[in-house]
């Protein structure tokens, strides 16, 4: 493993130059099981090392504790990184499992001023819709965030999980730097109408879980029988029962591309991510996450792996064979309104 730097892209047209890799932040405090604090700042500190500068969480992750862990890191390096994060996801007082979907005005205000202080920063560089509530207007809502921006809070504005419709909409309001959603080798739903748009407007796609939530690493084969009681993906119909022994057999191309690569399973589903910058035609930056130094190694090395048109070939038929849908309420994706 060499210590070169992964290369870089732009979000959207004006948006930041970021290390065309970043990293997704939530497990160090939240949904994966237990938590290493120790490891986990290490694993921030090898990631900016090896460049990658777009950080990731969400003041839904751990009840705003993500936005608390990470804001010593944030300082110590505010001027080398992006600080991504993102509202939507009410949590009531008194029900810490459920989550409300709000994007009214007075919530955005509200969430913005308390991942400010819990961040400990003057400004957040990428502000995100986390989830859409069908029942405001998307307009209102990048109405709201923009003005944000035009009060200097916010640097940024990114939606995540929207359809093309929306995006569009969106982009007539403000620009838009950014779509995160779920995009790898088992979740290709966007490449139908959200991809097209993203590049029609300028839009950088930044996908989140592109190892399958772990599942494409081969580190687990069956949630119910190898994750703790705690984890979210024992939640996640891909990743249990029937649904998680036909997945499990669709990892054999990936580990072929893997051997004759030299690479891990999950490089090459990383590659795979990657590459589709080249093949769609737009900025790609995954932010896979992870809470061991060793791993964010082998993920940027990922960076540096071009598949072959035969093994891409062989890859395509992977995510029209996987069982189960991303979630067990889909109606919360983009997927589940196109």
């Amino acid at each position: 493993m060499t210590d070169s730097r992964i290369p870089t892209a732009r979000l959207g047209e004006n948006g930041p130059e970021v290390g065309v890799q970043g990293l997704g932040c939530m497990g160090m405090s939240f949904a994966y099981g237990p938590v290493d604090a120790k490891a986990s700042r290490a694993t921030l500190e090898r990631a900016l090392e090896l460049g990658v500068t777009l950080y990731d969480t969400a003041d839904a992750y751990g009840m705003g504790e993500n936005e608390k862990f990470l804001s010593p890191f944030f300082k110590a390096h505010r001027d080398q990184l992006v600080i991504a994060t993102k509202f939507a996801l009410s949590i009531p007082p008194d029900e810490p499992t459920r989550r409300v979907i709000r994007n009214d005005a007075p919530y955005i205000r509200q969430a913005a001023e308390a991942s400010l202080k819990r961040l400990d920063v003057d400004v957040i560089d990428l502000y995100y819709m986390h989830r859409r509530d069908v029942n405001v207007p998307i307009e209102e809502t990048v109405a709201t965030m923009a003005e944000l921006v035009r009060e200097g809070k916010v640097r940024h504005l990114g939606l995540s999980e929207v359809t093309a419709g929306e995006l569009r909409a969106a982009q007539a309001v403000h620009p838009i730097a950014a779509v995160q959603s779920e995009w790898s080798l088992f979740s290709r739903d966007i490449e139908t109408n959200v991809v097209p748009a993203a590049r029609e407007l300028g839009v950088a796609l930044v996908p989140y879980s592109p190892l399958g939530r772990g599942f494409l690493t081969g580190s687990f084969t069956n949630a119910d029988n190898e994750l703790s009681a705690d984890d979210f993906r024992r939640q996640q119909p891909r990743f249990t029962g029937e649904n998680a022994a036909a997945n499990a057999a669709l990892l054999e191309p990936v580990r072929s591309v893997a051997e004759a690569h030299g690479a891990s399973p999950g490089q090459i589903a990383l590659a795979w991510v990657q590459q589709r910058a080249a093949v769609h035609g737009l900025p790609v930056v995954p932010i896979p996450g992870t809470r061991k130094p060793g791993r964010v190694e082998e993920n940027a090395a990922a960076t540096r792996i071009v598949l072959t048109e035969a093994e891409l070939a062989l890859l395509e038929p992977v995510a029209a064979k996987v069982a189960g849908d991303r979630y067990a309420d889909m109606s919360f994706s983009s997927a589940g309104r196109e």
